[in-house]
This record gives C-alpha cells, sequence and structure tokens, in this order.
C-alpha cells in the first residue's frame, strides 16, 4: 500500500475537502455493502479462490484508473471497482486459510495464523510507507502508478492458491439461502450476532482512524509528506508485531479482560488525541495501533469458532457489511464535523460514540464470556 500514507494529501492536492474524503470512502463502503453478504455467498458455492482471483484482477484495475483521474468523478469510479473487488475477497480469504487449518486439525490456532498473515501484511506496509513517501517528493500521484503494479502482483498469487475440499452448498435458491444464513448470524445465534456487532464497531472505529491519523498529523503536528510516511511506518510496524502475539496475549488475559482492553484503548485513544496536541499523544496513537493489531485476528476467531464451515465465508462477510454500513453512516459526518469545527472535536466525538456503543455490546456480551463453554462450535 504504497500510497496509503499519502492517500488525504493526495485527495487534497486534487480539490477534495476532508468532507469530500469521507464521502468518497463511505461511497467505497457503500461498493462494498452491496456485494459483500452475495460475494461471500458466491465464495461459499462457486469458491473461495475464484472469488480472490476475480478480486485481484478488479484491484489491478481499479488502481489503473486512479493512476489517471485527476478530480471526484474519477476517484469515484476507482474507488467502486475497487470496492466490488474488495468484496470479492474480503471473508473468502479468511474462511479458506480457516478451512485450511481445520483440514489438518489445526483450527485451534487460527489466531496465530490470521496473525502471522496481517502481520507479514503490515511488514510489507512498513516498507511501503517508506518508499511510498519516498515516491510522492517525486509526485502525489507517482506511488499510485507503482500501487498498480504491485496489486497485478495479486493476480498470480491467487491463481496459486490451493483450496481444500468441503461440502458445497446448494446453489439452488440462492437468495432464500443468503438471507437465511443472515438471520442466522444477526438474528438467530444471539452469540454470534453479539461478536458481529461488537466486532464491527471496533473495526469501524480503526477503519475510521486510518482516514484520520494523515490529516491530524500535517495539520495539527505539521508533518511532511515523508515524516507521515515514517509515521505510518512506525505504527504499520506496531500492528504487524502485535498480530504476531495476538494469540499468547489473548490467552494470557482471557477474553473477558482483552476485550475490555480493546474498546478502552480504542475509544480512549480517540477521546485523548481530541483533547491534547502534547508530544505524549504519540504513544497513545502507538497503543490503538497495538490494540488494532490484537483486535482482527482475535475478534475473528470467535466469529470462526462458531460458523459451519458451509457458511463461513458469508458470516465473515456479514461482519465486514456491518462494519462498512457503520462507517459509510458514520465517517461522512465526522468528516462534516471535522470540517466545520475542528478535527479535535471530531475526534472526542467518535471516541464518545465508540465508547458509548462498545460498552452497550461489551455488557450484553459478558454473559457469554463467562460462560465460556458457550464459545464453542456448532460445527
Amino acid at each position: 500500500m504504497l500510497y496509503m500514507p499519502i492517500i488525504v494529501l493526495f485527495y487534497q492536492e486534487n480539490g477534495l475537502s476532508l468532507r469530500d474524503v469521507l464521502t468518497l470512502q463511505a461511497i467505497y463502503s457503500i461498493a462494498i455493502i452491496v456485494l459483500e453478504i452475495p460475494s461471500g455467498y458466491l465464495a461459499d458455492v462457486w469458491g473461495r479462490k475464484n472469488t480472490i482471483i476475480l478480486g485481484a484482477i478488479l484491484g489491478t484495475l481499479g488502481f489503473a484508473v486512479y493512476s489517471f483521474s485527476y478530480g471526484f468523478l474519477g476517484f469515484l469510479i476507482a474507488e467502486l471497482i475497487l470496492g466490488i473487488g474488495q468484496s470479492f475477497i474480503s471473508g473468502s480469504d479468511s474462511a479458506l486459510l480457516y478451512d485450511s487449518l481445520k483440514l489438518n486439525n489445526k483450527e485451534k490456532h487460527y489466531i496465530k495464523y490470521e496473525g502471522r498473515i496481517l502481520s507479514i501484511g503490515n511488514f510489507a506496509e512498513t516498507i511501503a510507507a517508506i518508499a511510498g513517501g519516498f515516491l510522492a517528493e517525486i509526485s502525489l500521484r507517482t506511488p499510485f502508478y507503482w500501487q498498480t503494479a504491485i496489486a497485478f502482483i495479486a493476480i498470480p498469487a491467487a491463481i496459486m492458491l490451493i483450496e481444500p475440499y468441503r461440502v458445497q452448498q446448494n446453489k439452488s435458491k440462492a437468495l432464500a439461502q443468503i438471507l437465511s444464513i443472515v438471520k442466522f448470524s444477526l438474528f438467530k445465534s444471539r452469540h454470534l450476532s453479539v461478536n458481529i456487532f461488537f466486532s464491527s464497531i471496533i473495526g469501524c472505529a480503526t477503519l475510521t482512524m486510518a482516514w484520520f491519523i494523515q490529516a491530524y498529523l500535517k495539520d495539527v503536528q505539521n508533518f511532511s509528506e515523508y515524516q507521515i510516511g515514517i509515521a505510518w511506518s512506525i505504527l504499520n510496524l506496531s500492528v504487524g508485531i502485535a498480530t504476531i502475539f495476538a494469540y499468547k496475549l489473548e490467552k494470557y488475559f482471557g477474553s473477558f479482560l482483552t476485550l475490555l482492553l480493546i474498546l478502552i484503548i480504542i475509544s480512549g485513544s480517540y477521546i485523548f488525541i481530541g483533547i491534547t496536541d502534547l508530544k505524549i499523544v504519540f504513544v497513545i496513537i502507538w497503543l490503538f495501533y497495538i490494540a488494532r493489531g490484537v483486535a482482527t485476528p482475535v475478534l475473528k476467531d470467535y466469529i470462526n469458532r462458531l460458523c459451519k464451515p458451509e457458511i463461513r465465508a458469508t458470516v465473515l462477510s456479514v461482519r465486514n457489511f456491518i462494519i462498512r454500513i457503520f462507517f459509510a453512516c458514520f465517517g461522512p459526518m465526522v468528516g462534516w464535523i471535522a470540517d466545520l469545527y475542528s478535527i479535535h472535536t471530531a475526534f472526542i466525538l467518535t471516541g464518545i460514540i465508540i465508547l458509548i456503543s462498545g460498552t452497550i455490546m461489551f455488557v450484553i456480551y459478558i454473559p457469554f464470556l463467562i460462560n465460556k463453554s458457550s464459545q464453542s462450535s456448532i460445527d
């Protein structure tokens, strides 16, 4: 992700306000929302490998469009292509990993392997952030040219994936089956629904931070493009390290304390960043990204444990669907507040909303955390 450390600066250079940036990302989220669950279902019936290949092709096309676009409309087309492509990958990748581990009787180690994959990705993004910062010195558009070439590498990588055999879903009555899985995930299984909603609140919070931190570093801390690239690389390196040890931390603290700490750090970081500009704020941002690194593999694992193999990709897509709905509604509003009042106000408001909504879900979650036996798989 060469472009990520400078993406907001790139938007601003092309005439977009912070509200426009968040609106653009909301539209990207809507594109994912429209296809998120159907694409997850398609992965279950057509094959996870096939949908990942399709997503990789669309990802390459999306970045190619970005490379030659100069305004909101061009960026919108690129985001729609990327959103559709991401919807085909989202959920399919984690489901393929879990099924592969289950085939080898290693599904209990999912957090470890999911964390390892995420850490490798974050280490790669750490290197990319530094490289992207250097490339941005040429022009803010240069990282997108190189990003298109990097995205292309995902196509042969996806083709080389091996998908384990599993019982395929009946392809007839697809809509009815999708609705049945959604109903089960969000309403029928209370344990699963609480996991999904809590995970979605945290996911929305980390996604929102990714789109605010660049503007904060530039406008409040007066960072240059190169300094933002360095800061971004340090943060992603921290995420990568945290994901490696996520399974050990979860085992050491236990489910209850792990989730409570994630909620406190994620919401508290927003509030703290909003009320002070002291240099200690960088420690708080660092803690936020550590919590993010732990949260992603842990919360996905909790959901995977409650899913049958033949619906796993669809259920994970339901989670991503909810995250994107939250962000599509929440992002533009917070961006508007940042433009109208200040980025500090936006941070404080975001922290309060995350704290209140997350606390409600956590309280509902407590009975399941106390009764550990209820966390066993329904396979």
